[in-house]
């Protein structure tokens, strides 16, 4: 399947090339899950139009993740795309912006008022359900438990500081 030939996508990942094995691990997993992914380094292929792939996934996917890192944030172009999707979805009531952060860098702007989550500093098991968590969360606007909370009971803990 190439970007042609799909009429949308569920996610388009944003990213910069520095960070690209981090946008292809991302890509895998959410394929693996089974949406429907547009990323530059599998679908944009020789003969193709680089400028219009990028239209075509800010324009027509669901959602856009962004691979934050330093790198990303120093990005001229990164920063159309999202700022195209924030402009659509300002409340973020759709969820159609979804920042991942893949080092540790701030959030400046407008993306410090979007939940996100933090993939750095953390083993692949966890990152991986770091990751499908949030997806799934935005795609279906909660993120309840799949069990129940524990019972918080009475404060057994010592009083601080302890009385004297």
């Amino acid at each position: 399947m190439t970007a042609g030939d799909v009429v949308d996508w569920d996610v388009f990942v944003s990213y910069n090339k520095a960070d690209r094995k981090w946008a292809e691990w991302i890509a895998w997993q959410l394929e693996d899950r089974g949406w429907r992914v547009l990323v530059e380094a599998w679908d944009f292929v020789p003969g193709s139009s680089w400028a219009d792939g990028m239209e075509e996934g800010v324009r027509r996917a669901k959602r856009m993740l962004l691979v934050m890192s330093p790198d990303y944030l120093g990005s001229v172009y990164g920063k159309a795309e999202w700022e195209v999707v924030w402009a659509s979805d300002p409340l973020g009531r759709l969820r159609k912006l979804l920042p991942v952060r893949v080092r540790e860098c701030g959030r400046p702007g407008f993306l410090g008022q979007v939940v996100g989550v933090d993939l750095f500093g953390t083993a692949e098991d966890e990152a991986r359900r770091r990751l499908l968590d949030a997806v799934q969360a935005a795609v279906e606007g909660r993120s309840k438990p799949s069990s129940p909370p524990p019972f918080p009971g009475p404060d057994t803990s010592p009083p601080f500081p302890p009385a004297t």
